[in-house]
């Protein structure tokens, strides 16, 4: 399997400065603004909620498939909850919230198949020992 790289550089003091991330797609920038307050640019809880919606969209729809369910899309949006904790600012919450597309499943099989992929996607395993991860699916 190949190895993703990212990579981030940060210029000066944490107010006032600002970085750029690099991944496999381009850059972006970031800064104080974006990651702590409403300021432009993406922050490293975008990236891990991008991460994880996207794991957990392709692995929901890979369980649909080998349960004889095509979907026709999967559509996730991650909330990444950071908050000061007595440890310090940490990502305490991620809720998935799916949108999905899926022909002649019933309600039942859809949750659990829901709830495997949260519990499976590599992302949700990596992230889950220290972050609540809730999933709220919904079938179109």
């Amino acid at each position: 399997m190949p190895i993703r790289k990212a990579s981030a550089r940060w210029q000066g003091t944490l107010k006032e400065g600002s970085g750029t991330i690099h991944t496999g797609l381009g850059a972006g920038n970031y800064s104080f603004s974006s990651r702590f307050e409403e300021g432009e640019g993406t922050n490293p809880e975008e990236m891990i909620g991008a991460a994880i919606a996207s794991c957990f969209s392709m692995f929901f729809a890979n369980k649909l498939d080998g349960a004889g369910f095509t979907a026709t899309s999967v559509e996730t949006t991650a909330n990444v909850h950071l908050e000061k904790t007595d440890a310090g600012m940490t990502v305490t919450k991620i809720d998935l919230i799916s949108d999905v597309v899926a022909p002649g499943i019933d309600k039942d099989e859809f949750e659990k198949l829901a709830q495997e992929s949260k519990a499976g996607c590599p992302i949700s395993r990596l992230l889950s020992p220290g972050a609540e991860i809730t999933v709220a699916a919904t079938l179109a």
